[in-house]
């Protein structure tokens, strides 16, 4: 917090600072004798009314009277990683892109319109990766248009806690009844380390994902559409570990694209009946192994804020969150029942 030449606690921010991170203290009313204070950090993202929104780094907004502010200032917009692999926001929301594309898009500006009959959000929603050309109102119509002629909801990405992430166009979303569904985090890690994590051996590597493949792959009854999906990047590999008998589904898989520096890791599923005997992390090495022979040296992988499990084991193997992203369905039109 600032502290002035007195000694006494300095609001240091305006609403000119809308757009940049800062770091908060304000008062907590009715507040205990030992818990007067509480500290907010993240983009101030609107000062309206006496009014103060401020989006942390995991995407929630925090609403802070003006009033109750004790102190406040503006902070460097990312801290410093202490591990991993250096990488901006924007060079990682283009390889992510790259590893799961749709089957059709669409540009409007900078903004991305991307469908995929479907398959996943990450296929079939905005990619907002600048300025759409038009106002936000009106690229809004255009975007629930596009979907709706696809018979597909409207879903805009966004990501935040990171330079260059979109706070303010989550505020905006919010503020006109868009509805946050999903939130996960994408983590980075170094890549040699994960291929030296274990012994490659009896993991298939396959550039198709055969029958086999798809036997263990949790979203059942993949179409021609899907598989299109899955089969996107520059440079796909899918592992599978056999199962214990002739015909038996997979122990384990996995999928992973590899773009220049990066691999990604997706797909890594496992047989409930053979968990917690290294099933994940060989298939992650037989794949990370594959991927340094192409010329990779980092790696990336999405996990939601739920899976512990997921989080627990990157961790593990090196991996840190680097930012959140977030999926925002369209309001549901009046009378819609939804």
């Amino acid at each position: 917090m600032e502290i002035s030449a007195g000694g006494r606690l300095e609001v240091r921010i305006t609403a000119a600072d809308v757009g940049k991170r800062v770091s908060v203290r304000r008062l907590i009313e009715p507040a205990r004798p030992e818990e007067k204070f509480t500290d907010t950090v993240g983009v101030l993202t609107s000062w309206d009314d006496g009014v103060l929104l401020i989006t942390r780094r995991g995407g929630e907004s925090v609403r802070i009277p003006e009033s109750a502010l004790v102190a406040g200032k503006v902070v460097p917009t990312a801290p410093a990683r202490r591990r991993g692999p250096a990488a901006s926001y924007e060079e990682l929301a283009h390889v992510a892109s790259r590893a799961w594309r749709p089957v059709e898009s669409e540009r409007l500006g900078e903004w991305e319109l991307r469908a995929a009959a479907g398959f996943t959000r990450r296929a079939n929603s905005v990619l907002p990766l600048g300025d759409p050309g038009v106002p936000l109102d009106e690229a809004l119509d255009v975007v629930r248009r596009w979907y709706g002629e696809r018979g597909l909801p409207a879903y805009i990405q966004t990501a935040t806690g990171a330079e260059g992430t979109q706070e303010l166009l989550c505020a905006e979303l919010e503020r006109r009844g868009w509805v946050r569904e999903v939130t996960a985090e994408l983590w980075i890690g170094a890549l040699a380390p994960i291929a030296d994590r274990a012994e490659a051996s009896g993991v298939l590597l396959s550039r198709k994902a055969d029958e086999a493949w798809l036997a263990r792959y949790r979203r059942k009854g993949v179409s021609e559409v899907a598989l299109k999906v899955l089969g996107s990047g520059p440079s796909v590999w899918f592992a599978t570990v056999p199962g214990p008998s002739e015909g038996a589904a997979p122990a384990a898989i996995g999928r992973c694209v590899v773009d220049g520096r990066w691999a990604s890791f997706a797909a890594v599923e496992v047989d409930p009946e053979q968990r917690r005997r290294g099933l994940a992390t060989t298939v992650m090495a037989a794949l990370a192994r594959r991927a340094l022979d192409e010329g990779a040296s980092a790696a990336w992988l999405q996990v939601e804020e739920d899976n512990a499990g997921a989080r627990a084991l990157y961790a593990g193997m090196g991996f840190a969150a680097h930012h959140a992203y977030h999926h925002y369905r369209e309001p549901a039109a009046p009378g819609s029942g939804q």
